[in-house]
C-alpha cells in the first residue's frame, strides 16, 4: 500500500490540511503528523489538549471506494483495532469504548474523529484524525480522567516507533477490508468493548440507567438491553456511559480496575463520555 508521510511542526488541525490536500492518484494512503495542533478537535464540541512534541498526533487520508456507505462504521472499528493492538503491545488494560475511544481501565488514552465524504460511486475519501497520550505528564483541561503511555509504562515512549507501528497495523487490516473481511473485525472490536460484560451506568435523555452491552450494530449503533429487559438503540451522541472519577485528593493517575468494579444499584458519581 503506497503510503505518503508529511510533517508539519505546527498546523491548526491535521484534519482540516488533508481535507484541503490534493492527494496524488497513486497514493493509498496519506499520513499527516505534526508536534502542535492549534486547533486540535474531538468528538462534538470538545477540544483536544496536547502539549508541544509531547503526543502523538496525526490524520490518515483513505479512499475505501469499495466499502460501501451502509457499512462505513467498520472504517471505525478496523482504526480502534489497529490503535488497540499496538498500544497492547507496551500495556495490557486497553479496551475500545464505543464509537472509537481507546481506554486504558478507566482513563482515555486516545480518541480519533472521522470523517468521511460520499459521492454517487461510494465513499470518496475518509480522514482518520487521532490523538494518542503518548508522553505527557500533566492534563489541565476537562477531559474525562486523561492518561498517557508514558503514565501507564513509567517511562517515555518513542512517538515515531508508535506512529509507525500503527500505520502498519492500519495498513494490513485495510488489505483484509479491501479483500472482503469484514466479520473478523466486528467480532474482534465487539470483543474488546469497554464494559462489554455486565450491567453499567448510562444516561440518556430520559435520565439514567443500567445496562449491558448487546452488541455494536454494523451501522454504528450502540445495542443495550437495560436491567428491566428492555432492550434499546443508540446513535453517537445519544448515550453516555458514566465513567468513574478518581478521588481529587489521589495521586494521578489513579486507575480503577473495571474487573473489580460492581455498580451499585444506586448510580455512582462519574461523567458521562
Amino acid at each position: 500500500m503506497k503510503t505518503r508521510f508529511i510533517h508539519l511542526s505546527e498546523t491548526d488541525s491535521t484534519n482540516r490540511f488533508l481535507r484541503d490536500y490534493h492527494d496524488d492518484a497513486e497514493d493509498d494512503m496519506v499520513v499527516v503528523t505534526t508536534d502542535f495542533q492549534t486547533a486540535g478537535r474531538g468528538q462534538g464540541t470538545h477540544s483536544w489538549e496536547s502539549e508541544r512534541a509531547k503526543n502523538l498526533l496525526f490524520s490518515v487520508l483513505i479512499h475505501p471506494v469499495n466499502v460501501a456507505v451502509a457499512d462505513q462504521f467498520i472504517l471505525s472499528e478496523v482504526g480502534a483495532l489497529a490503535l488497540k493492538n499496538v498500544l497492547d503491545t507496551h500495556t495490557d488494560g486497553v479496551t475500545l469504548k464505543w464509537p472509537n475511544d481507546i481506554y486504558w481501565r478507566d482513563q482515555k488514552i486516545s480518541g480519533t474523529l472521522i470523517e468521511t465524504s460520499v459521492s454517487s460511486k461510494g465513499i470518496r475519501r475518509c480522514i482518520f484524525g487521532v490523538g494518542v497520550n503518548v508522553n505527557q505528564q500533566v492534563f489541565r483541561s476537562d477531559v474525562t480522567n486523561p492518561v498517557s503511555l508514558r503514565q501507564i509504562v513509567g517511562h517515555e515512549v518513542d512517538r515515531e516507533a508508535l506512529l509507525h507501528a500503527i500505520v502498519s497495523h492500519l495498513q494490513d487490516y485495510l488489505r483484509r477490508l479491501y479483500n472482503g473481511e469484514q466479520e473478523p473485525f466486528r467480532k474482534a472490536y465487539h470483543e474488546a468493548l469497554y464494559h462489554r460484560q455486565g450491567f453499567w451506568p448510562y444516561i440518556d435523555d430520559n435520565g439514567a440507567f443500567q445496562a449491558e452491552i448487546i452488541t455494536v450494530t454494523p451501522d454504528g449503533h450502540l445495542h443495550l438491553r437495560d436491567d428491566a429487559g428492555k432492550e434499546r438503540l443508540y446513535a453517537f451522541g445519544e448515550v453516555k456511559c458514566l465513567i468513574p472519577v478518581p478521588s481529587p485528593r489521589a495521586p494521578h493517575p489513579q486507575p480503577l480496575h473495571p474487573e473489580r468494579y460492581s455498580p451499585p444499584r444506586s448510580l455512582p458519581k462519574g461523567r458521562g463520555e
